[in-house]
């Protein structure tokens, strides 16, 4: 859009007396789309710019290719060598081009470096934040010398100016060290514009940093001995291991892997001269009084800070106290999240272990408008978060259980696989809960591996509530249940994603069936309304019922919640603790056995490990059938009849599974270690 306005404004010829040409965002660096930078206002001009009209992507496929890993801490030191060399000009935002063109209606992020002023600090990610984000990156020239109050009416200009363009989208602010102080600066001088901040181990615990002692030395040492310093700052930064092993995860062989790790480690660690001519001592000297001055300002406006913030703090920081700042920060600012990186160190954005946008949409902070919606807001998984669910999050899990999923066809053939689940939406499965949920995790990743389609499954509001925040201040699973698709099992967001023609995974038995007493195995409680029929009726969308069993293959209950709730200590911290916790708001007035849906702990034993089974049911077709819904017994009819059919397809698992000569671990893991993948090893003839 600011291409056009520029084109309508000048012709090339003038815009090449008004800007200064820059050829270093190009992903190899080479000088073949030309780049042409504002000084004060952004972006990129490219040759696309010129042609008729770019096409804007509408939405994202699931399993789209997000790029991480194909860059890494050694491409950022290569621009680095482009971008060192002084200008004399001020600072300005670029566009990385990379990050290409994102999809309708994207926000703008705006990236605030750390002390090196480069604004390449997001390299890593900027193919994945471009498809979601539209990418501007502050750049300040080494022989910048504007004071930190200037940087901050630079970047509150550069808001105002975005705001005024999209008042009804949000601005995000990434800072990473000294630009965590510049963001939490400029949001609290605009406090009524909606900003995002996300701080990656801000520098605002400047003067409690590990290197404070050292910097008196730094400012005072001969210029002959300043070329030392940056192998200091160097082994500061982070590990060079973990900055290497961004790409580790790419499609290549384990040695060349190797090779590539090792060469990367090499130019990482060689890499840390290049400091001595991005930092010389007059600069160095410059940035020290920068950060004191900016991490003095923002703590003294923390309290004017009205925004959403989210921290990002490395437990392995060696130049800032990150996690001990990531708490305080936590209990200073008034709308604030943090999640922390156990072994990552200070650089934490070019480190592996890492992808921003997976973090910033499993703490659900993603967003097109002035609120966040679970449906329309929703980025599908790339291929490298898909990768993660199956090798890290389900990792162990997965192999232990081995999950064999069988649906029924038109005919009512059963057969191995999803292909009986219809492609087009919408589509409601509806099934029995395992204990604590344990099936959902292999019926996601099964759905996506196969039919290539998020199954976005209803869940317990709690998993989404501010009440879990504090022990979950890792990336957990909970948030990667938001990452693939879950959402709070409301009306609302049931009929929203019917309308928009989504796979939805449902538990009618809910917090009760999942946390059953001993003896309950496989047992359904459903409540007496048939509360999701009708809203399948009302969108025509096609009822799968589906039975899962495994769970008494797996562990034993030994503690239940009749045992528990008899000890008066244990009781009462029950109590306290579901009173604080959300509701499902249809259950609240339902009283007996379903309506009793408190969490609690219960005693399990681990087993030597079965196997999960899967069997999808023939679909149910409702298109048509509108007339149900002024038939109240009709719909109560139907609703057994799905009851009925998910009781029989749990019945059938449990007696065929008897024939399935790979029901138990050990013969599953020679299987595995010989032949097949996980997904691949066979089970009974169904």
């Amino acid at each position: 859009m600011i291409c056009q306005q520029l084109l309508q404004k000048s012709t090339m010829a003038s815009m090449g007396k008004l800007f200064a040409p820059l050829v270093l965002l190009n992903p190899k660096h080479k000088p073949c789309y030309p780049v042409w930078v504002a000084s004060r206002n952004t972006i990129s001009v490219i040759n696309n710019c010129f042609k008729k009209k770019k096409i804007v992507q509408e939405k994202l496929e699931p399993l789209w290719d997000d790029g991480y890993g194909t860059q890494t801490a050694k491409d950022f030191l290569e621009a680095a060598k482009d971008m060192i060399m002084p200008d004399n000009g001020p600072p300005r935002w670029l566009c990385p081009i990379e990050c290409g063109s994102p999809i309708k209606n994207s926000p703008v992020l705006l990236f605030l470096p750390g002390i090196d002023g480069l604004g390449m600090g997001l390299i890593v990610h900027h193919k994945a934040l471009g498809k979601v984000f539209e990418v501007q990156c502050m750049h300040i020239p080494i022989d910048d010398r504007t004071p930190f109050e200037g940087l901050v009416k630079f970047v509150s200009e550069k808001v105002r100016s975005e705001h005024a363009l999209f008042p009804n989208r949000p601005i995000y602010l990434v800072g990473e060290s000294f630009g965590g102080c510049l963001a939490l600066s400029v949001a609290a001088f605009n406090p009524t514009i909606d900003l995002v901040v996300i701080l990656a181990n801000p520098a605002t615990s400047f003067s409690r940093s590990q290197l404070q002692p050292m910097f008196p030395f730094m400012e005072a040492c001969p210029k002959e001995l300043h070329k030392f310093l940056p192998h200091i700052f160097g082994l500061s930064l982070g590990n060079p291991i973990k900055m290497a092993n961004v790409n580790v995860h790419s499609p290549f062989s384990p040695a060349k892997k190797l090779e590539n790790l090792f060469h990367d480690v090499k130019v990482l660690v060689e890499g840390a001269t290049l400091l001595a001519d991005l930092l010389p001592k007059e600069t160095l000297s410059w940035k020290f009084k920068l950060l004191k001055s900016g991490a003095a300002h923002a703590n003294s406006h923390l309290h004017a800070v009205k925004s959403e913030v989210l921290v990002l703090a490395s437990c392995m920081d060696c130049m800032l106290p990150s996690a001990a700042e990531a708490g305080r920060l936590l209990d200073s600012l008034e709308n604030c999240k943090v999640r922390y990186f156990y072994d990552n160190g200070h650089a934490l954005l070019v480190e592996d272990g890492i992808n921003l946008l997976s973090v910033i949409k499993g703490t659900s902070k993603y967003r097109r408008s002035k609120t966040h919606d679970f449906v329309s807001d929703f980025i599908p998984p790339s291929k490298s978060e898909f990768k993660g669910l199956s090798t890290e999050l389900l990792g162990i899990f997965r192999l232990a259980t081995s999950p064999a999923m069988f649906s029924t066809l038109e005919t009512g053939k059963i057969v191995r696989g999803l292909s009986g689940i219809p492609d087009q939406g919408p589509v409601l499965l509806v099934g029995n809960h395992m204990f604590f949920g344990a099936e959902i995790g292999g019926l996601v990743e099964e759905y996506l591996r196969e039919k290539k389609i998020v199954l976005h499954g209803a869940a317990h509001p709690e998993i989404f509530a501010e009440n879990i925040e504090a022990p979950l201040q890792v990336i957990s699973g909970f948030d990667m249940f938001r990452v693939f698709g879950a959402v709070p099992v409301t009306a609302r967001n049931f009929y929203k994603l019917l309308l928009n023609k989504c796979h939805v995974v449902l538990y009618p038995g809910g917090v009760r069936e999942a946390l059953h007493r001993k003896g309950e195995k496989y047992k359904l409680f459903w409540p007496e309304e048939p509360e999701f029929v009708r809203m399948a009726l009302k969108f025509g969308a096609k009822i799968v019922p589906f039975g899962v069993v495994g769970e008494d293959d797996i562990q034993e209950q030994f503690l239940d919640y009749n045992d528990v709730i008899n000890i008066p200590i244990i009781k009462e911290m029950i109590k306290t603790r579901n009173n604080v916790t959300a509701k499902v708001m249809t259950r609240t007035h339902m009283t007996g056995e379903v309506g009793n849906q408190d969490f609690f702990i219960p005693g399990i034993y681990p087993k030597i490990p079965g196997r999960f089974y899967f069997l999808l049911g023939k679909p149910i077709e409702t298109k048509g059938r509108e007339e149900l819904l002024k038939n109240r017994e009709a719909c109560k009819e139907l609703y057994l009849q799905i009851q009925s059919e998910i009781t029989r397809n749990m019945e059938y698992l449990l007696k065929k599974r008897e024939e399935d000569p790979y029901r138990h671990l050990f013969e599953r893991t020679i299987y595995r270690a010989l032949l097949a993948p996980v997904d691949q090893i066979p089970a009974f003839d169904p």
